[in-house]
This record gives structure tokens, C-alpha cells and sequence, in this order.
């Protein structure tokens, strides 16, 4: 009696560890889901702030020199 106890134990706490398994296992495909959409912002975030900065070195570039231009008004 004593015995079939003890296994009825053990059977509701291995239950209860599939259970935790399963909501982790969940949790974990949410996650991962997560950091790949996260990933592909962060990617496109890079990609925008690299032709941003592109687009103000050529504008810097059509800015006369510093020298020149204090030359030119002299």
C-alpha cells in the first residue's frame, strides 16, 4: 500500500515535469521567434542608418573646404 503510494507520487510529479516541459518548451519557440524578428529590425535599422550616413557624406563632400572657402572671401 505504502509502495503504490510512493509510485503515485512519483507518476504526479513526472506529470507535473511534462507540464513544465511542454510550457518552457513554448516558451522557448515564442522566444526564439522573438529574437529573430528582433534580428531582422536590427538588420534593417543598420541598413537605413548606413545610407543615412552615406547620404550626409555626400552632402558633406558638395560643402566647400573650410580653406577655400575663407580664401574666396578674402
Amino acid at each position: 500500500m505504502a509502495n503504490q503510494t510512493h509510485i503515485d507520487q512519483i507518476a504526479e510529479r513526472v506529470d507535473r515535469l511534462l507540464v513544465r516541459y511542454r510550457e518552457l518548451q513554448r516558451t522557448n519557440a515564442l522566444l526564439t521567434t522573438q529574437v529573430e524578428s528582433l534580428s531582422h529590425e536590427r538588420d534593417a535599422l543598420k541598413s537605413r542608418l548606413s545610407a543615412a550616413r552615406a547620404r550626409v557624406d555626400a552632402l558633406l563632400d558638395r560643402l566647400p573646404d573650410a580653406n577655400t572657402a575663407h580664401k574666396e572671401s578674402s
